[in-house]
């Protein structure tokens, strides 16, 4: 009796077990592109039975951090079970909304990082705009969307509130695609926006204005 006791129900067992597999993944001990362990090694590195192991290798298949590759085995396909829903749901038709939901995200760590920024936040924020400043006078459009995104990512982390970076992380890659799109195949001096005022705003502790900064950026979705 003490031992039906001590055994969590099935269910539980699952979810335990795809917290394990998560973990794993999110460690880095199973990479984005590599191969996870067969059935068998899963089943005697985790404690639990071939049922178990399999309904939580598929549960991480449905949310898009698996894919099961008939004959060659299980892989990671992603790190996030949002970023795979966000880009199965980004189509040319849904950039404006892809736009607003950066407004959301955006005006609000720009309002939070001006209120928490430190030393090393205005370091990364100098280096990323420089970053991008330079990637801009190179010409090349996917050097440039990469250190504009960086430029973000770093005012997003300023902000130094987990839940926001992480779910700003989630919707990257619908981001990136926004600014490639309006950017076209080239780097038109009329599409240049400047980011030097939002940086100042943040050092300078203005909230305001920082919100503003950011907000100006995306009043139209070929804005970046």
């Amino acid at each position: 009796m003490a031992d039906a006791a001590a055994t969590p129900p099935r269910g539980r067992r699952v979810q335990e077990t795809i917290a394990q597999l998560r973990k794993r993944i999110l460690g880095g001990e199973w990479p984005v592109g590599g191969r996870i362990p067969t059935e068998p090694q899963l089943v005697a590195t985790l404690g639990v039975g071939r049922n178990t192991v399999r309904e939580a290798v598929r549960a991480l298949v449905h949310a898009g951090v698996l894919d099961c590759r008939q004959g060659s085995g299980t892989y990671v396909v992603s790190t996030d079970e949002l970023a795979p829903v966000v880009a199965r749901r980004l189509t040319d038709d849904r950039m404006v909304e892809v736009v607003e939901v950066r407004r959301a995200f955006e005006v609000e760590a720009a309002r939070l990082a001006a209120l928490r920024r430190t030393v090393e936040d205005l370091a990364a924020l100098d280096g990323a705009l420089a970053a991008r400043e330079a990637a801009w006078r190179g010409g090349r459009v996917d050097e440039f969307v990469e250190a504009d995104a960086a430029l973000h990512a770093a005012v997003v982390a300023a902000a130094h509130n987990g839940m926001l970076a992480e779910l700003y992380a989630s919707v990257g890659a619908a981001l990136r695609s926004t600014l490639t799109h309006s950017m076209g195949a080239t780097l038109e001096p009329e599409r240049y926006v400047d980011h030097s005022r939002l940086v100042d705003a943040i050092r300078a502790g203005d909230a305001d204005r920082a919100a503003i900064e950011a907000g100006a950026f995306l009043e139209h979705p070929s804005e970046a």
